[in-house]
């Protein structure tokens, strides 16, 4: 951390700092004698194997415990020669914090505290009791705080290990969440597309199959739908792999794309299929539209498959704050969802899909009396109709007013 560096260099600066002022009290007291020369000689050996320490300050393992003995014995043999170098302890006493286990740091401050006040006490002309308490002092204050720092660092280190552990677990957990969310989009895609292309084409197929030998041009003609929505579905297929619109809404409003698809839904399963088109257009955001197709694309597919239904209708209605899709079958109905084994997914791809533009599907059966399914999803406001002086607007079926449109 930033801040651990700064202190361990400032402890480092400091340690020199009391060792070359100890150095210069030593000679302008006692001037260049033998005594003198050795300590200095002493002290010049402590200054480089305390910057040995610094230069592999960043190992903890042995080899620093092994330095830091080193340094304090030198620094022992110093004090006995020269007293006056007692003070360079309080550095020592952080390089112990930063060393040792916690009883350990209290052993080597009770002992350093001893060195200091013995040396104290011999260079000392009278005994005061401030030679005792004033090395204590000292080092219970140098020790509280330097232990206070080191807690908070550790603390502070945990906190930052354990920020970094979550937001690697958010970030795994959202490329999951990604993932699963690609998976079910592709899934609802491939539903709603490919697998209901390849059922009408397994359909006609087998009706060219059946009529081969009895109707040939019927047969033809058969093979030549199943081939279109064989090149169909390839582009839906490519389209849904670039996450696009549906092709059947390329250039084109909603209503058409509902019309054009109960169109193509009659031809392929010989159903009677009809659109209807209610209350005053409004401009629909992309994924709302394809919400809506694909969900009626889906529920057709379920009538096709399995209600044995004659006829379908499905109603697309402008409300004020709402935007409905109704498709109602007069098939077979049902009294409670009971899917085939490894199927009835649709049901609830429609409701995903909808779930994702704020909308809402529900169900409506009863057996013999067919199925309705009625996806909402809200709507802007409807736009402001235009006052056009002695026209009366109360018309019944104008496309100025609403009305509706059947195909």
């Amino acid at each position: 951390m930033r801040e651990r560096v700064w202190l361990d260099w400032a402890m480092h600066l400091g340690f020199y700092l009391l060792l070359a002022a100890s150095a210069s009290r030593l000679v302008s007291r006692h001037g260049m004698d033998a005594q003198t020369v050795a300590s200095l000689a002493v002290c010049g050996l402590l200054a480089l194997v305390y910057a040995a320490g610094v230069v592999l300050w960043g190992d903890p393992g042995r080899a620093h415990l092994v330095w830091l003995g080193t340094v304090v014995a030198v620094w022992l043999v110093l004090v006995v020669l020269a007293p006056s170098f007692s003070w360079c302890a309080v550095p020592l006493l952080f390089l112990c914090l930063r060393s040792l286990s916690s009883r350990s740091f209290v052993l080597a401050t009770a002992a350093l505290t001893l060195v200091v006040i013995a040396a104290q006490l011999k260079i000392a002309r009278e005994v005061d009791p401030s030679l005792i308490l004033a090395p204590v002092g000292v080092a219970t204050m140098t020790a509280v705080i330097f232990w206070e720092l080191q807690r908070e660092s550790a603390a502070r280190q945990r906190l930052i290990d354990d920020l970094i552990s979550t937001r690697d677990t958010l970030a795994e957990s959202r490329h999951r969440t990604g993932v699963l969310e690609e998976r079910e989009r592709l899934a609802r895609e491939i539903h709603d597309t490919l697998a209901q292309g390849l059922t009408s084409m397994g359909i006609l197929l087998q009706a060219a199959d059946r009529m081969w030998a009895s109707d040939p041009d019927l047969a033809h003609a058969h093979v030549r739908r199943a081939a279109l929505a064989t090149a169909e579905n390839l582009d839906e297929a490519r389209r849904f792999v670039r996450d696009l619109r549906p092709p059947d809404l390329e250039g084109v409003a909603l209503p058409e794309a509902l019309s054009r698809l109960c169109e193509r839904a009659g031809h392929d399963t010989g159903l009677e299929v009809r659109f209807r088109h209610e209350g005053e257009r409004r401009p629909l955001a992309p994924d709302v539209q394809a919400a809506l197709l694909r969900v009626a694309q889906g529920a057709l597919a379920n009538v096709r498959d399995h209600s044995g239904a004659a006829k379908a209708m499905v109603t697309l209605s402008y409300l004020d704050d709402e935007v409905t899709l109704d498709v109602f079958d007069d098939g077979a109905g049902f009294a409670e969802p009971a899917p085939a084994p490894g199927r009835g997914y649709g049901l609830r791809a429609m409701r995903d899909r909808l779930a994702e533009v704020n909308g809402s599907l529900v169900v409506e059966s009863a057996p013999g009396e067919g199925t309705a399914v009625a996806a909402t999803v809200p709507a802007g406001p409807p736009p402001a109709k235009p006052y056009l002086p002695g026209r009366a607007r109360t018309g019944g079926g104008d496309a100025a007013t609403g009305g509706t449109e059947e195909r």
